[in-house]
């Protein structure tokens, strides 16, 4: 059976709904699920998270530390889920994808300077590093992800799908979403990306994913 075609469970996204939206494009090879959606937040709602990461940001961390202090060098909000405003676009994100909201994490922010980046990697945790049980041990892997751009920055900061050879650009308000597993469910390593240096300018995003089991903090 085609992906397209199989039911969504409640980790996963309904691609059917997915390919409905309107103006949405997706990726046209097999190797990976990944789509983009222009407009999905309004230069407002963008500018208002922007403010509500400056505030909050802090150093980005890895998981499976692999001694390269260089590796991720962006900082990190934690959205406050209990922000009405948050929690309106967090719930427009789930139903986008058509995933239960339950199995999403709090939605992160983050901020790249000029100079800044996030070097190729993959979002779920690999099964067999020093920190899978740590992150892992309650909700699973990590099945969807969602980013969206919430800025352009002046020069450089594209995200690079490098196995498909497939860079995008930000755009303000623009989405992407991908599946971090294959049509028969193991995990994708096709799905490795990388967050490209900053060459100009501040780069912003918000990222959202999704757990096999309901997340609990």
């Amino acid at each position: 059976m085609q992906p397209s075609q199989t039911a969504p469970s409640a980790a996963t996204a309904d691609l059917a709904r997915i390919a409905r939206h309107p103006g949405v494009q997706r990726f046209p090879g097999a190797a990976l699920i990944l789509f983009q959606q222009k407009h999905f937040l309004t230069p407002d709602e963008c500018a208002a998270l922007i403010g509500r990461i400056d505030a909050r940001r802090r150093p980005s961390t890895i998981a499976d530390a692999n001694g390269d202090s260089l590796f991720r060098t962006s900082e990190t909000c934690d959205l406050d889920h209990g922000d009405p405003f948050v929690a309106d676009i967090d719930a427009r994100i789930a139903g986008w994808l058509g995933i239960d909201p339950a199995h999403g994490e709090p939605i992160q922010g983050q901020r790249y300077a000029a100079g800044q980046e996030f070097k190729p990697h993959t979002d779920y945790f690999e099964p067999n590093g020093p920190d899978y049980a740590r992150y892992c041990s309650v909700a699973g892997n990590r099945t969807w992800t969602a980013m969206i751009y919430l800025n352009e920055p002046a020069q450089g900061g594209a995200t690079r799908f490098t196995s498909i050879g497939k860079t995008i650009r930000p755009q303000t308000g623009k989405m992407l979403a991908w599946s971090n597993r294959r049509a028969d469910g193991s995990l994708n390593p096709d799905s490795i990306h990388h967050g490209m240096k900053v060459r100009g300018g501040t780069k912003y995003v918000i990222t959202k994913w999704y757990r096999e089991r309901p997340w609990s903090d």
